[in-house]
């Protein structure tokens, strides 16, 4: 079999968080109300109506610009896509062609070819033989497109990019990008050639999740090597993506620029991005948050595993209430790994299996307070464990209730030997085990301790002492 090499490029719809659509004053908020109900004269084109821009959604797209590091428009327009389809009410879509919003950047490595601003369809749903149905609530939503350069190789840069930009998207505050409501989606276009030049390329859409995305591309690479080894050619293409089936299907012939008759929109004014104040890119990167990578080098150097930074920063929530955690006065190193180990393996957890438990009502003071008297050892991990929720969720003082319950660690050796001798008297059979050889045995005998002490011991020194003892 011939070696065949990949390529892939990627682009992106996400919807943008405005409170109107994009060029008239319907309420942005395609998932709720009836069918149909958010919409105008402009929404679906009537004669006589004028559309104007959202002001916000240029700005929105800057920003996701600039944090790519590609290069700003100094000027731009909006063309008509001309084409007939139930979800354009219109028959064009308003878009960006010659003159995109952002031009260049990169992400997760990957080379961006343009960034540019449209309109969302309106969404059309299908049953079969009894026909469809199409819900304008969504026509006319402002759309980010990212086009990626060709560069990636594999499903899994497909999805560690695709994962990357989501993030990107939520730190900025742009979209919610969930891709099971259509808030972003992805297009793949891929070819697969045994020589240095490109293959025929074909596209996939209908792709709404990240599994989605890596199965597509799997199942496109393998029809289209099995189509060259087989010695036909592979025909340039739009493929929808089957869920259920996990394959592609081909929808139509690949349309080309020259296909659409792209031309200014008239009745729109063209931009000249460096005049508008609000525009400016010091002040629009004077308000953009952290990133994400910045983010990374920072928790990194405080001590954090890859694994705990990604759980933390990939949920805006986790993030936040960290970042209440460790800021104000500066604290020993230890305070920011323990911090982490707790709130990625302990409360993470507990936000998942209770509804009662958010976050967003949590009490950083309070859960604060309790990581430093685990570092100090004034409790146990396992007491920390058991008070987390009262701390977090009702802000409840730590060292009061540990006080209050008996709770407060022992690590006194003088009060902890008696302990050690009733253990080494009640336990001759796992002693003469541990003599023999077996190390594991300790464990049991420090876990005496603990059920004697009711949880009050240093497990650490309860252990030093049965070895300096039995040894």
């Amino acid at each position: 079999m011939t070696n065949y090499r990949t390529t892939i490029g990627l682009e992106v719809h996400a919807e943008l968080k405005t409170k109107a659509k994009m060029f008239c004053g319907c309420e942005n908020n395609p998932h709720s109300g009836q069918p149909n109900e958010l919409t105008c004269p402009i929404c679906f084109g009537h004669p006589g109506t004028l559309p104007t821009i959202n002001k916000e959604a240029v700005r929105l797209v800057l920003k996701v610009g600039l944090a790519l590091g590609g290069n700003m428009a100094t000027y731009t327009e909006f063309d008509r896509k001309n084409y007939f389809y139930p979800d354009i009410p219109k028959g064009y879509q308003i878009s960006q062609y010659a003159h995109p919003l952002v031009s260049g950047g990169k992400l997760a490595e990957v080379a961006i070819e343009r960034v540019h601003l449209e309109e969302d369809t309106a969404r059309s749903q299908h049953y079969g033989e009894d026909g469809s149905l199409v819900d304008y609530n969504r026509a006319g939503v402002p759309l980010m497109e990212l086009v990626t350069k060709p560069v990636m190789h594999s499903a899994e840069e497909v999805d560690c990019f695709a994962r990357e930009l989501q993030l990107l998207l939520r730190t900025l505050d742009v979209s919610d990008a969930r891709m099971e409501r259509g808030e972003m989606r992805v297009e793949v276009n891929l070819s697969v050639s045994d020589s240095d030049e490109l293959g025929t390329k074909v596209e996939v859409k209908n792709i709404n999740s990240f599994k989605a995305a890596e199965m597509a591309v799997r199942f496109e690479e393998k029809r289209q090597v099995e189509i060259l080894e087989s010695g036909g050619e592979v025909r340039q293409e739009t493929r929808g993506w089957d869920e259920d089936c996990g394959e592609s299907f081909s929808q139509r012939a690949k349309e080309t620029a020259h296909d659409y008759r792209y031309f200014p929109d008239p009745d729109l004014p063209k931009l000249q991005i460096n005049e508008i104040p609000d525009f400016d890119s010091e002040k629009l990167l004077a308000d953009s948050p952290e990133l994400p990578n910045e983010k990374r080098k920072r928790y990194k150097k405080l001590g954090l595993s890859s694994e705990q930074v990604e759980v933390i920063i990939n949920d805006l929530e986790v993030d936040k209430f960290y970042g209440q955690v460790i800021k104000g006065k500066e604290r020993p190193p230890a305070f920011y790994k323990t911090a982490a180990n707790y709130i990625t393996s302990d409360l993470v957890g507990l936000c998942e299996g209770e509804d009662d438990y958010n976050l967003a009502n949590a009490s950083a003071d309070t859960f604060s307070k309790l990581i430093e008297l685990v570092d100090n050892k004034t409790i146990n991990s396992r007491v920390a464990k058991d008070l987390l929720p009262e701390v977090v969720f009702k802000g409840k003082d730590p060292e009061t209730l540990a006080k209050e319950r008996g709770l407060v660690q022992d690590n006194s050796a003088e009060s902890l030997t008696p302990i050690i001798d009733q253990i080494i008297a009640e336990q001759q059979t796992v002693v003469a085990d541990y003599k023999a050889g077996k190390e594991s045995a300790i464990q049991f005998l420090v876990g005496q301790g603990m059920k004697l002490t009711k949880g009050s011991a240093n497990p650490g020194l309860l252990k030093e002492l049965l070895e300096q003892k039995l040894n």
